[in-house]
């Protein structure tokens, strides 16, 4: 199974630190992603979004729910480029958010790898319009970070602009300055609650209630997705976070809030386990960030095996997704590329 035997010889990259690593594992993912023909359970779906919003003047394409999506789809087949060339486009966003992400960690490669199982095959190769605004919202975590705030409003809406879930992430805005008391939490989640109370009132999230909630409509593996957010989360919440506030203060605040996010997702995922998995990826990202840096943080007992558990149950999970669902058989299988021209011409 090509995407298993990938992820293997990932693991060997990491463990040989090989110098240039990084780099080497970063330009080989994009290539897989960006040049991938016919794989993904969206692409279907997003060949009919070229066929539809390509025909739309721009003008007429600002005005939809995505308007940057939209418009972008406009303008490439305005230049005349092929519709593969919009998986090149979303894959180059995407890895330009995880890439300034994992270079803010003391391990990249192994930030990386850990996205590749989850994260990478679902998102730049599948789901390539929620991919580009989860690039785009790593880049509104490290404006978290800095505590810039007008920068990870601007980003937020950036991203909500190719995938309208990342509006939720508007609520974190009174949390970017100032610290983690149990003061500080209770007055940003005071002053997040107007914020909140017209985010429910937005087209977007009015269409995904109609959509999603008290319907049949359900997000197969979401709740694995979710079940492996929530673990990590504990694991860090109880465990972790004392920790990581020694050794990694800069980014503690980002670590806490995105647990108990991930947290909260048991919370929509009763009610819509489609709203709990759009949710879930943005999530990936600060997931991988706790997991890459446990060799990093002090341990009295437990180091190897702690280190080691997330790459071997990632590994588990793609082992039992590739061989057992007939989802992953469907959409994923061959992998074909059409960097060498297209397949069967």
């Amino acid at each position: 199974m090509i995407y298993v035997l990938a992820y293997v010889a990932m693991l060997f990259l990491r463990l040989s630190r090989a110098p240039g690593g990084y780099w080497l594992l970063l330009a080989v993912v994009f290539v897989f992603s960006a040049f991938r023909y016919e794989v993904g359970c969206d692409w279907t779906g997003y060949l009919n979004q070229y066929d539809v919003f390509g025909q739309l003047p721009v003008s007429e394409a600002i005005a939809t729910r995505e308007p940057i999506w939209t418009v972008i789809i406009a303008l490439q087949v305005k230049l005349g480029l092929p519709y593969p060339w919009l998986n090149v486009f979303s894959s180059f966003m995407f890895f330009y958010g995880i890439h300034k992400l994992a270079k803010r960690q003391p391990d990249a490669l192994g930030f990386l790898v850990l996205l590749f199982p989850v994260l990478i095959l679902n998102m730049p190769m599948s789901g390539i319009r929620q991919g580009v605004a989860v690039g785009i919202m790593c880049l509104a975590y490290l404006a978290f970070i800095d505590r810039r705030l007008v920068r990870f409003v601007g980003l937020v809406l950036l991203a909500a602009g190719f995938h309208s879930s990342a509006i939720v992430f508007l609520l974190l805005a009174p949390m970017v300055t100032g610290g983690l008391s149990r003061g500080r939490i209770a007055l940003s989640l005071l002053l997040a609650l107007p914020g909140g109370l017209a985010l429910m009132t937005t087209d977007a999230v009015n269409t995904a209630t109609s959509r999603y909630v008290g319907t049949d409509v359900d997000a197969a593996g979401a709740a694995y997705r979710v079940a492996l957010l929530v673990l990590v989360a504990i694991w860090f919440l109880m465990f972790l976070r004392r920790k990581w506030q020694i050794t990694f203060p800069a980014d503690h605040k980002l670590a806490v809030i995105g647990s108990l996010m991930m947290l909260g997702l048991l919370v929509v995922l009763p009610a819509s386990s489609v709203i709990a998995d759009r949710l879930n990826y943005y999530f990936i990202p600060i997931q991988a960030m706790i997991l890459a840096r446990l060799p990093f943080l002090p341990m009295r007992n437990g180091r190897a095996l702690a280190v080691a558990a997330p790459y071997i149950g990632l590994l588990a999970v793609l082992v039992v997704w590739a061989l057992l669902s007939s989802h992953f058989q469907k959409c994923y299988l061959p992998y074909q590329t059409w960097i060498f021209g297209i397949p069967g011409n």
